[in-house]
């Protein structure tokens, strides 16, 4: 199966662990020496209360990829420590 980086821009990011909708591919991470992808960035919502705000960037490794579906990819993630402080909320 062949898939390509436009294909993968209209699909839903989910994380499996907490059913959480994480946003949807804006990215990927490419070893340059071995061509292969290291990581898909996933971009997450862009407003809070109605008012623009820093995009969420999510870094989903590609070993924690379960499915690459139609409309879904499902994931494994657990946040990296500094993702998880930047995410964690408003009032923290």
């Amino acid at each position: 199966m062949q898939c390509c980086i436009t294909d993968l821009r209209n699909k839903d990011v989910v994380n499996k662990r907490t059913g959480a909708r994480l946003g949807n591919v804006c990215d990927v991470q490419v070893d340059t020496c071995t061509g292969q992808v290291v990581s898909l960035v996933v971009c997450g919502r862009g407003k809070l209360m109605g008012f623009t705000a820093p995009r969420e960037e999510h870094y989903v490794r590609w070993e924690d990829i379960e499915v690459i579906g139609d409309d879904i990819i499902l994931v494994e993630y657990t946040p990296h420590p500094a993702e998880a402080r930047r995410s964690s909320g408003f009032f923290r």
